[in-house]
Order: C-alpha cells, then structure tokens, then sequence
C-alpha cells in the first residue's frame, strides 16, 4: 500500500515538473521572439535612416559658381575663349573638329602645360570635356595636387567662398568613404577624388544630369532598333 501510494506521487511530482519545463520554455521562446522583432525592427529604421539622401542641394547648373572659369552647357568655343592658349592646341583643335557620334557625342581635352598663363594653372594638369549636342556636358579637371588627409579637406577647400552645399551634405562613396565624395543637386553632380602620390589624381567632375538622362534614352533606343525583330 505504502508502495502504491509512493509510485502515485512520484508520478504527480513529474507531471508537474514536466508542465513547469513546458511553461517556462514556452516564455522564453516567446521572449526571443519579442527580441527578434524588435532587433528587426531596429535594423529596418537604421537601413531605412542609411537610404535617405544626405543632400538636400536644390541648385541648378545655372546657379552653381564657375569651375576654373568653366560652366555646364558652354560650347567648345566658348570653352576655348575662357583657357588662354588653347586655341593653339593642335590636339584640343583635331578632337574638336572630328564630327560628333550618331548619339551626339564628342570630346576633347585641354592640357594646362599648353596654356599661357601656366602660373594661373599650374595646380591643373588637364580638362577633359564631354559633349552632347555641341554642348558641355562633363567637365573634368584633373589636379596636380595638393595632397589633403582626406577628401573632406579636398571639399571643404573647394566649396569655400562659393553658394555650394558643405562637406557634410555630400556623400561619401561606399569602400572609399575618405578618397571619393559626390553632391548630387537638382540637375548637375559633382564629384570629387582625393588621392596619389601629393595628390596627382585629384579630380573634379561635374555632370550636366539632363544630358546624361537624354544620352541613356538615346543609348536605349539605339540598342532596341539594332536588336532584331522577333
């Protein structure tokens, strides 16, 4: 009898630690999920505050400073006109006269060693511009140096004195945070390049972005024209 009434209570006992067991890993279980959540959660706002634009840059290219003398949408004449000396440049003359690609394409390149006035330009190794149309629509202006720690220094020197954003609303390039930073404002882009040796490839390039955007689509179209039809 004593033995029947042991093995009854035994039994109770186990059933009520195996209900505890089952209780408790039910909260826990529970718990991460709440954490889960709420680590997900956390991770989708940052991701989220990470996408947002770091610039709320609302020039144009009409009101952005001029670039060594240089605007957006100028025509290689005018460009000519502006850098002393480059009248004279053969090679800038061959690549101006050559006529433009079914796309509207052309370009040339300026040397500052072969400009007058070399002292004016001596930071200045070359301009390279893009056309579309007869019209600027890159310029890039590749520097002698200085060498700065970082391309915030590069920025910060740059924009001084003029109406363009600060340092901090520029973004940086993903892998290359302190070489490579952009401004992205309503219809132009600046990017900026911090680097070599006492800083030989620094660069500066401006895009015209309604050009650009008019290039892809013709791009676009010439490539669904030559595609044959199915």
């Amino acid at each position: 009898m004593k033995l029947l009434i042991l093995s009854t209570a035994l039994v109770v006992f186990l059933a009520c630690a195996c209900k505890l067991e089952t209780s408790s890993a039910t909260g826990d279980g529970n718990a991460n999920t709440s954490a889960n959540a709420n680590a997900n959660q956390g991770s989708e706002a940052r991701n989220t505050k990470e996408q947002e634009p770091k610039s709320n840059c609302s020039l144009t290219a009409a009101t952005i400073p001029l670039i060594e003398g240089i605007k957006l949408g100028s025509t290689a004449d005018e460009v000519l006109t502006i850098l002393p000396g480059s009248k004279d440049d053969d090679e800038a003359k061959t690549a101006i006269a050559k006529p433009a690609t079914a796309l509207g394409v052309s370009e040339f390149i300026v040397r500052a060693n072969k400009l007058q006035s070399k002292e004016k330009y001596a930071h200045i190794n070359h301009f390279t511009f893009s056309l579309l149309d007869g019209r600027i629509s890159t310029i890039n202006i590749g520097y002698n140096g200085p060498a700065y720690a970082n391309v915030d220094e590069f920025v910060t020197n740059f924009v001084k004195g003029t109406n363009l954003p600060p340092v901090e609303q520029w973004e940086a390039y993903p892998g290359l945070e302190t070489q490579l930073k952009t401004l992205t404002c309503k219809d132009f882009e600046i990017r900026m390049f911090s680097g070599g040796d006492n800083g030989n490839q620094n660069y500066v390039l401006l895009t015209d972005l309604e050009a650009k955007k008019k290039l892809k689509e013709r791009r676009a179209k010439a490539r669904a024209q030559a595609s044959p039809t199915p």
